[in-house]
């Protein structure tokens, strides 16, 4: 990769690339999103009145490398909005040159300047290239534990 990254909010005109992206992150968690809620996804990321937001990376030659999927949302502990993280995916042929720690980084001065209370997310615990960023980041994880219940489950 030539040059900074640059990171910038995903715009109409980077669909393609960021499609492939996308389909390349869900294959990543083996994961088979439908067509209708990739397009209900891409929607929501050009609606300025979505709590669903994006981020792309671009690499010194312009070229899309990362992208990051984030949602704005209350809580009951402050005024403030918390930014849930939920999907971060930098191009395989690009990892370890700074393109998620870049978006990371970004988001993490979005929010500082709009006063989010703070920025979270989860990864698979057997993601240890990703979690070796986030140790980074952050320092290492906090003491909670997710716990989840799909509906149609129970």
């Amino acid at each position: 990769m030539t040059g900074k990254v640059v990171v910038r909010p995903i715009q109409p005109e980077d669909r393609a690339d960021w499609q492939v992206l996308w389909a390349n992150y869900c294959a990543f968690y083996k994961t088979d999103v439908p067509p209708r809620t990739t397009d209900l996804l891409w929607g929501r990321l050009g609606d300025p009145n979505s709590p669903v937001n994006g981020l792309v990376a671009l690499d010194g030659g312009g070229e899309i490398v990362g992208i990051c999927h984030y949602v704005l949302h209350p809580h009951t502990w402050s005024p403030d909005l918390l930014c849930y993280l939920e999907d971060l995916y930098t191009r395989e042929d690009r990892r370890g040159a700074g393109v998620g720690r870049a978006l990371i980084d970004h988001l993490c001065d979005l929010a500082a300047a709009g006063g989010w209370h703070r920025v979270y997310w989860y990864t698979e615990e057997g993601n240890s290239t990703a979690r070796r960023l986030y140790d980074k980041v952050t320092g290492g994880r906090d003491r909670f534990v997710r716990y989840c219940v799909t509906p149609a489950d129970r």
